[in-house]
């Protein structure tokens, strides 16, 4: 039996915590990086099993000082404001310090996984394509795509040079959401506040579009359910991967009118949808549609199919519910 922790950093996000519940469930030791408050602070992330805490502050130099024997390292920790603009903030938390674990696992030959975002695609006027040899000329809408994509690059770089873990893989996370998301505030899919909205007022509000042929509510997302985003994760550490930056949504895009109908559907109410201006400062920046080419990802073996935006909206609900009246 294998006895070596996975390590995950983020552990106390969202992502991070489903998949450390994950791990609770194959009984997988993990050592969960993170801010120490997060882990007691976030309701969302009650009964599940962090095991080994680890101040992110101060993983580097534990590592480099105690290495232990890891199975992986689960990279999922970063600031994922696309309103962040402090460029200084983003290099050293998204840039630098995932350098520093990949280094560590490729001196000690540890498999390593990690999160980079569709946020990386910019306007992807060619499409969402996860082509390595193209992505050096992608052209990200905010800072936060800029560090995400820094990364992507400077991995494929040091690859060239022969200096990469013994299996390494990167996922462009396209629009994830599920339980334990409330913690992200405005950064939280449009479920959550969906949510919310229609048990306290009964209607749901949108955004107006602002670009001609494209309707109210018609501006759409690959929203990708955060179970499929875990499943994911763990075959590439189990097949592994032995390389590669990925996608990782579902292939489908979905209005943000479909994704509003699937609420009230699963919180069995009537749909009313209210549409509101795109605040001026956003809409330079503002994406309207997404859709990840999964084509790379199902050659490489992964054949699961992805939970449909109607099945996951319900399953979502009927957590957040459960968690309204505890």
């Amino acid at each position: 039996m294998d006895t070596r922790s996975l390590l995950v950093t983020g552990a106390a996000g969202f992502v991070g915590a489903r998949f450390v519940e994950r791990c609770n469930a194959l009984k997988i030791p993990v050592i969960s990086v993170d801010s120490p408050p997060y882990f007691t602070e976030r309701a969302e992330h009650k009964g599940v099993g962090f095991g080994d805490i680890v101040d992110r502050e101060a993983l580097i130099a534990r590592l480099e000082k105690a290495p232990p024997p890891l199975r992986g390292i689960v990279h999922l920790g970063a600031c994922t404001d696309t309103t962040e603009y402090d460029v200084e903030y983003l290099n050293r938390v998204n840039v630098e310090y995932s350098k520093s674990l990949w280094r560590f696992a490729n001196k000690q030959r540890v498999p390593f996984v990690y999160a980079s975002s569709a946020a990386t695609y910019g306007e992807a006027e060619e499409g969402f394509v996860d082509d390595e040899s193209a992505m050096k000329d992608l052209v990200p809408l905010n800072p936060y795509g800029d560090s995400k994509l820094e990364f992507d690059l400077w991995a494929l770089t040091e690859e060239k040079a022969g200096r990469t873990p013994p299996s390494w893989s990167g996922f462009k996370f396209f629009n994830v959401y599920g339980f334990g998301e409330r913690h992200k505030a405005k950064m939280a899919s449009v479920i959550v506040a969906a949510f919310d909205q229609i048990l306290d007022k009964g209607r749901v509000r949108l955004f107006k579009s602002h670009r001609d042929g494209i309707a109210d509510g018609h501006q759409s997302r690959d929203f990708v359910y955060v179970k499929d985003v875990v499943d994911v994760l763990f075959f590439a550490l189990e097949k592994p991967l032995a390389r590669g930056i990925y996608n990782l949504g579902t292939g489908e895009a979905r209005t943000f009118e479909a994704l509003a109908l699937a609420t009230f559907s699963a919180l069995k109410k009537a749909p009313e949808i209210v549409y509101f201006d795109t605040p001026l400062e956003l809409r330079e920046r503002y994406q309207y549609f997404t859709q990840a080419d999964m084509t790379k990802l199902r050659r490489a073996g992964y054949t699961k199919p992805f939970t449909s935006l109607e099945q996951g909206v319900h399953d979502y609900v009927q957590l957040l519910l459960a968690a309204r009246a505890r």
